[in-house]
């Protein structure tokens, strides 16, 4: 460790602008002198007070040799200290004066510290079933707490509420239980996990006595057995009683068993193993009494691999290496747990009577028999060894280890730092510099953290979020938004405030309409009669939606109009006529807040739709059936104030009397329009912009907006911090840049356009930030990365108020362009409205006298891409699709290390869409294969159930992925939808039929020219039937219609029948145009949903990057490894044939990148790695 000899301090008391100590009227001193060595202890008075609630020391000076290092202690205040040590067999019993205690409000603080992961810190429990436990298990700290849960007092899983990580660091912790009633806050040192208590009692109720430091009587009723604490406790308090302080009085109430009341805790030195590639410590070897040799030593790591151990021997083999592997201990030998989670593990070798033997922690020993009698020869290294004397390349350890003996001898660690014993390189000595990178959890939406030990990564699996953080939803936002993706009416999940905190719901999307309405329905569908009640005691009725208020609240926000219908029949039921016009019924909004205005009719004044348009069945009434006849009235009207929708409560009272009845029906809350999709500004002056509130974007953020302009520059949006900031803007008329400062300098990513911005055409623009990277996309050009820094860091402080001088999502532009000069609300031409000229993918391109639709990045046609592209086939019948993709998705970077693979796997994207119509089964839909014989089927099953193949991995079997069960080979039209995003897959099928949501267990990873080694822990092994099956599908072709067919943003059944004369393109057999998708559709309008697939795909590594290629194929496909092989002839003839010209070709490669709008000029860029589509 480096020793600071100088350093200055800074103080402050917000935490945030921290003078230096000589500006505060000397309170603070500026120079202080600090350590010369490791053991020694400087101290340094103020010679004033200084009242402040941070300090910040700056190092001035040190020792060039080694790490910086500082250990520091603060006097302020008096401070008293009762302690207490544990020795891991005893324990303080506090006893109280009468059988049981009960109580509402329980405050318990404490400070502990050990070097023992497992260990009770306190428990008790009652008669009733009631208890409480705060135990430290692996490291952290769990609360159990029951008050009066028969389900929990019953069942022998109990659940824990955890806080804190590497809590057996020997350092101080302090900790902090506050329970009122059912509300609990669990505090560890600065992190607060606040939570209710399950049960119906408010009070914990605890018989006899609480226990310090273990439980005294295992086995008592309801007590689970754990280990005693072992380490020291300070000023423990329960409910203001100093349990210690009574402890050393010998108070009656506390009977301390073998406790000590001085803290006598063992120094236990560690280092850690600092460098990846390079650590090392090297020991040399003890004399053994007895022959052979044993070592034997602690230590803990995140990561998966490294080598622990290496000693040349004096037999064959000449090395003896331990190491982990894949979160696993291997000398030739297996240990069975995982060892790369963070806590202290103990290790024991030994070589005796021609054995060796190897322990794990209290694992049973394994055991290999030897020939002969093994001895060390040389040093022993830990963590790894120099380059000369590793005979086999090995990941070096990184973590730390202690209590390291060889041949029973203990070996000092303070003696090998002084270079008295051994040798070593980049080691710090004196600590375990281990660091939890999941706590807090980074990880969003409730995504899984796991880490190294230089890095922490993110599982989205399950969460209905991607990306390096789960912060991006895989679901739009709106009905509306899915309709601009050539959806039909069905079930879907929407997002309304996309990578929100809200969260994805199930909504139906009515597509049918000339607007798109979502729809959300409640508990209560059918009429309701009412009979019997009155204003004592009314009928009430509740309404639960199926989906959380506050999702509603956002669903409503974001339309652009909501209407709910209420029908109300009666019979003499009045609803308002009262002497005193009170009302008689009523029902309550969104936020519980009584109204009495009934359907149709304004907020505030109680009167019924027949009032607005003067046709009441009586006029001196405002509502019919205030008229109190004896026929049936009727008064239905429709709720159309967005800020009271929907009804969450009804209450009628006037169904009493002889005769009186009512018949009420509240429908589904129906809104329509998404203010977020077309929400936009026009600025005509250099100086004009937009203000909004500071951007909260401390760990994370995206902004997506659209702009047009004529201008070379220009500033997007910008808001500032004291020094960070965070900007984007039109730099040049090509290039974007998205830049911002969060304290590790200025970051910049730009992406440059080979076709100028600022033409006057709508361009769409992408950003986002998190703690793993940053990221930049505009239109469909290739997606720009920049990795965040390891150890850098996170949060973006901003404090200025939100610039805007464009368009961003989720910012009401409209209206706050209407009170500020220079801009003005919308934006001039036909392509700037919400409503969409162009469908289904289709881009509006403004004209001077107009506007045209490119469909090229569409599966449809027509003048505003709206018309399906259809083709019937025979069995003779075949499409096939050669094309270079130059902005590929899917490819990865160039990476030699496992977290950055896996962070690559989490950028690749890829969608497939298509529509079919058929009767045979089985049956090839659509495939996806490369040169390299990885392949994509889609396939209908004998049953005609949907099938998904992957073989991308080709030294494995195949994986099989059935999203939908049922039967589609009914002669309907059915749509599927295959994404992918980062590790997860995403299947859509829509049907009348659907099959719950399913988890696919099978492991999958990116299409790639490279071989990507993915390891799972269930992996689908496929016989040769299943395989068989593919075979047998592939060789019945397809009889029927084809529909839509789209591969990221290629139609290559639109280009096979626009362009036949492409070289991209080959046809055989019969190929008939078609409007078989457009009749399906009209003939069945209810494809009931969209049911999404998750798949969890992990990958391990990833090759240098590649633009790929593969091949779509829906009709004949010849056996997997009869298509192999032909295609690996074909792509080495073409390859001989193109080596001539390939130099003129490369004068072309950027060119070609640059036209993006229509895809079949994509055939003159490079050829090297084709990817042929056979439909």
């Amino acid at each position: 460790m480096i020793l600071i000899t100088l350093h200055q301090i800074v103080c402050s008391g917000i935490g945030r602008r921290l003078a230096l100590g000589f500006a505060l009227s000397a309170l603070c001193y500026s120079l202080f002198v600090g350590n010369v060595n490791s053991e020694a202890v400087v101290q340094n008075k103020l010679s004033h007070p200084v009242r402040t609630r941070f300090l910040r020391f700056i190092p001035l000076d040190w020792n060039p040799s080694g790490w910086m290092g500082l250990r520091v202690e603060v006097y302020g205040c008096s401070y008293k200290s009762y302690v207490a040590d544990f020795d891991g067999r005893s324990s303080l019993l506090y006893r109280f004066n009468q059988k049981s205690m009960s109580t509402v409000k329980d405050v318990i603080s404490l400070r502990f510290k050990s070097h023992q992961a497992e260990g009770v810190l306190l428990h008790g429990e009652g008669q009733r079933g009631d208890y409480i436990t705060l135990e430290l298990h692996r490291g952290r700290l769990d609360l159990y707490l029951n008050l009066d849960d028969s389900r929990l007092r019953f069942s022998s899983r109990r659940v824990a509420v955890t806080v804190g990580s590497l809590l057996d660091d020997q350092h101080w912790h302090s900790v902090h239980i506050e329970r009122f009633n059912k509300q609990v806050n669990l505090t560890v040192d600065s992190h607060t996990q606040h939570f209710q208590t399950k049960g119906e009692g408010h009070s914990l109720e605890v018989d006899y006595e609480l226990s310090f430091g273990g439980i005294p009587l295992p086995g008592k009723p309801g007590t689970f057995l754990r280990k005693n604490f072992h380490g020291c406790m300070e000023n423990l308090y329960y409910n203001g009683i100093n349990i210690i302080d009574l402890a050393k009085r010998r108070k009656p109430q506390i009977h301390s068993g073998n406790v000590t009341f001085s803290c006598s805790q063992p120094q236990l030195v560690a280092c850690t193993f600092l460098s990846s590639s390079s650590s090392f410590l090297s020991l040399p070897s003890a004399a053994s009494a007895t022959g052979g040799f044993s070592v034997r030593f602690q230590f803990r790591t995140w990561n998966p691999d490294g080598l622990l151990l290496s000693v040349q021997l004096n037999l064959e083999p000449q090395s003896l290496e331990l190491q982990i592997s894949n979160s696993r201990l291997h000398l030739t030998l297996h240990s069975s747990g995982r060892l790369d989670d963070g806590l202290w593990h103990s290790v024991s070798l030994g070589t005796r009577n021609l054995q060796v033997t190897l322990t794990v922690d209290s694992e049973p020993s394994s055991t290999i028999e030897l020939w002969e009698q093994l001895e060390s020869r040389g040093n022993f290294y830990f963590g790894g060894c120099p380059t000369a004397d590793c005979q086999v390349p090995t990941p070096t350890f990184q973590g730390c280890m202690r209590l390291i003996f060889i041949n029973s001898q203990p070996m000092d660690l303070g003696h090998v730092q002084q270079r008295f014993l051994g040798n070593y390189n980049e080691l710090q000595f004196d600590t375990c510099n281990i660091r939890d990178r999941c706590l807090p959890n980074l990880c969003e939406h409730g995504g899984r953290c796991s880490q190294t030990w230089s890095s922490f990564s993110c599982d989205c699996s399950g969460t209905g979020y991607s990306g390096a953080t789960c912060h991006n939803s895989i679901y739009e936002s709106s009905c509306e938004a899915y309709k601009l993706l050539g959806s039909s009416s069905g079930f879907y999940s929407i997002d309304p405030d996309g990578s929100g905190p809200l969260g994805p719901t199930q909504v139906y999307c009515n597509m049918t309409e000339e607007k798109v309405w979502t729809v959300l329905t409640h508990n209560s569908t059918a009429p309701v009669t009412v009979q019997s009640s009155s204003i004592q005691k009314p009928h009430i009725m509740k309404f639960n939606y199926s989906t959380s208020a506050k999702q509603l609240r956002a669903i409503v926000s974001g339309s652009e109009q909501c209407q709910q219908e209420v029908v109300y029949t009666c019979r003499k039921s009045r609803l308002f006529n009262t002497k005193d016009g009170s009302p008689l019924s009523w029902w309550l909004d969104r936020e519980g807040e009584k109204r009495s205005y009934w359907g149709g009719f304004l907020p505030g004044v109680q009167q019924c739709s027949c009032s607005l348009e003067e046709n009441c069945i009586d006029m001196n009434y405002f509502c019919n059936c205030d008229a109190d006849t004896d026929t049936w009235a009727n008064d239905t009207g429709i709720l159309s104030y967005k800020d009271h929708l929907p009804v969450s409560q009804i209450v009628i009272g006037d169904t009493n009397r002889t005769g009186s009845q009512a018949v009420y029906h509240v429908g589904p809350l129906r809104c329509y329009g998404d203010k977020s999709l077309w929400n936009s500004a026009s600025f005509y002056q250099e100086s004009s912009y937009l203000y909004f509130p500071t951007l909260q974007a401390e760990l994370a953020s995206d902004i997506s907006f659209y702009f047009k302009t004529n201008a070379p520059s220009g500033v997007f949006l910008e808001n500032l911090g004291l020094k960070d900031f965070i900007r984007v803007e039109l730099s040049s008329p090509s290039v974007v840049t998205f830049s911002f400062d969060v304290g590790n300098g200025p970051a910049v990513l730009s992406v440059k356009s080979h076709l100028p911005l600022n033409d006057r055409q709508w361009h769409y623009v992408r950003a986002e930030r998190n703690v793993k990277e940053a990221s930049l996309q505009v239109d469909q050009l290739p997606l720009r990365f920049l990795e965040a820094p390891a150890d850098g860091h996170l949060r973006l402080r901003l404090s200025s108020q939100l610039f805007i001088g464009g368009t961003a999502s989720h910012f009401d532009l409209e209206e706050r362009a209407k009170m500020t000069p220079g801009v003005s609300s919308g934006c001039p031409g036909y392509c700037s409205g919400s409503s969409s000229l162009c469908h289904n993918r289709g881009r509006c391109i403004e004209k001077s006298n107009g506007y045209i639709c490119d469909c090229s990045q569409s599966a449809y046609g027509g003048t505003t891409c709206n018309q399906e592209v259809s083709v019937s086939f025979d069995r003779e019948s075949s499409v096939t699709y050669t094309f270079q993709e130059p902005f590929s998705v899917m490819q990865n970077r160039s990476s030699h290390t496992t977290s950055v693979s896996t962070e690559s796997s989490s950028r690749a994207r890829e969608d497939v869409a298509f529509s079919f119509v058929t009767s045979q089964r089985p049956a090839m839909l659509l495939t996806v294969s490369t040169f390299s014989q990885q392949y994509i089927a889609v396939i209908l099953a004998k049953n005609g159930s949907l099938q998904i193949w992957y073989h991308l991995q080709t030294d494995r079997s195949p994986d099989v992925f059935s999203p939908a069960l049922s039967n589609l080979a009914d002669g309907r039209l059915h749509r599927i939808r295959i994404h992918r995003v980062g590790n997860n897959l995403y299947v859509q099928v829509s049907n009348e039929h659907m099959e719950p949501s399913m988890r696919m267990r099978n492991n999958c990873t990116s299409i790639c020219n490279c071989s990507a080694q993915v390891h799972s822990a269930a992996t689908l092994v496929a016989t040769q039937e299943t395989v068989e099956e593919v075979i047998q599908a592939a060789s019945k072709g397809f009889i029927g219609c084809l529909s839509s067919v789209q591969f990221n943003h290629v139609a290559p059944l639109k280009a096979a029948l626009t362009n036949r004369g492409s070289s991209l393109v080959t046809i055989r057999g019969p190929l008939v145009q078609s409007n078989c998708g457009a009749l399906a559709e009209s003939t069945s309008h209810t494809l009931q949903g969209k049911t999404p697939y998750h798949c969890p795909l992990t990958r391990s590594n990833a090759s240098p990057p590649a633009v790929f290629s593969g091949v779509v194929t829906a009709v004949v496909f010849i056996a997997v490894c009869a298509l192999a092989v032909i295609s690996r002839l074909l792509y080495q003839q073409r390859r001989a044939q193109r080596s001539s010209s390939s130099s003129i070709k490369e004068e072309h490669r950027h060119s070609m990148y640059t036209d993006y709008r229509t895809e079949l000029h994509l055939h003159n860029s490079v050829r090297d790695n084709m990817k042929e589509y056979y439909i």
